[in-house]
């Protein structure tokens, strides 16, 4: 008979994280037997804990900041997503007792997407991402991914953009800030992956009137759900999409890997973390 699966979303701090809510909805829809919780790693604990996970009792895990290099590194398998992003965000434990490790941050973004405006990338030659941090580079992997044929990264330090676009190839392509404008015209997808316009954060201020009214507009940040780059867009015309389904998605391939079934992203789920997000429906 097989263990029950027991998961926890890791990292320190993990107080404020909502991959329990999400987790637990879909084991109560579906029935299935298991937990997940919870689980703050201290730092002079963490390179132990992921290198031997077994010994924690669980079977997997989630890995939020600050470890998800180091839970790469842990790994003794990785995807293709977690070998060229360099980070982990799901682990499981193969039938050897070897740690496997996922990067799904790209795969929640193509999620998003594809749910929110399906056939979105039929037409999608060229992508802008605002940003050089983790979440720009699972950006630029998940466009590159669907056959977008240029990608430009912009960010104010310009040599960390200049290391994505070393790294993933002549496909990419590395501007300083203040180029944003010259490049939006050919955008057929633009997306930001700083914090600005985050709630508490400094605005994100470009202007949008090179940009076609036929381009997507995306934001990976949910709070606030609409960032004014998203109002901005849809004023315009654009098509826009938040950042909260990409939340939702990048949490699906670990429960399966995990439980067994592949869990749906439906509109309850949705409601469930806007409530918790105090966000008006």
């Amino acid at each position: 008979m097989k263990p029950v699966p027991k998961i926890a979303i890791t990292g320190w701090p993990v107080t404020h994280s909502r991959s329990p809510l999400v987790q637990g909805y879909w084991l109560e829809k579906y029935g299935i037997e298991g937990s997940y919780v919870k689980h703050a790693v201290e730092p002079e604990d963490a390179e132990t804990f992921y290198q031997d996970l077994a010994k924690s009792g669980l079977s997997g895990c989630n890995v939020t900041v600050p470890y998800k290099e180091l839970a790469a590194r842990s790994c003794k398998v990785l995807d293709d997503a977690a070998q060229k992003i360099g980070a982990a965000n799901t682990l499981w434990l193969d039938e050897n007792g070897d740690l496997n490790g996922a990067n799904t941050d790209g795969l929640g973004f193509l999620g998003n997407l594809d749910q929110q405006i399906p056939d979105w990338d039929k037409k999608a030659d060229v992508g802008v991402v605002l940003g050089a941090g983790g979440g720009a580079r699972a950006v630029v992997w998940a466009l590159l991914s669907r056959n977008v044929k240029k990608v430009h990264i912009f960010n104010r330090t310009v040599s960390k953009a200049q290391k994505i676009a070393d790294e993933f190839g002549s496909e990419t392509i590395a501007h300083s800030w203040d180029k944003i404008g010259d490049f939006l015209g050919a955008a057929d997808i633009l997306v930001n992956t700083t914090s600005l316009g985050m709630t508490g954060k400094d605005p994100l201020n470009i202007a949008l009137k090179n940009l076609s009214q036929t381009a997507v507009v995306t934001d990976i940040v949910y709070s606030p759900l609409e960032t004014d780059l998203l109002k901005s867009a849809r004023e315009r015309g654009n098509k826009t999409v938040d950042g909260l389904g990409m939340l939702l998605h990048q949490a699906v391939p670990g429960f399966e890997k995990w439980f067994g079934l592949k869990p749906e992203v439906d509109e309850d789920l949705r409601k469930l973390i806007l409530k918790d997000l105090g966000v008006d429906i």
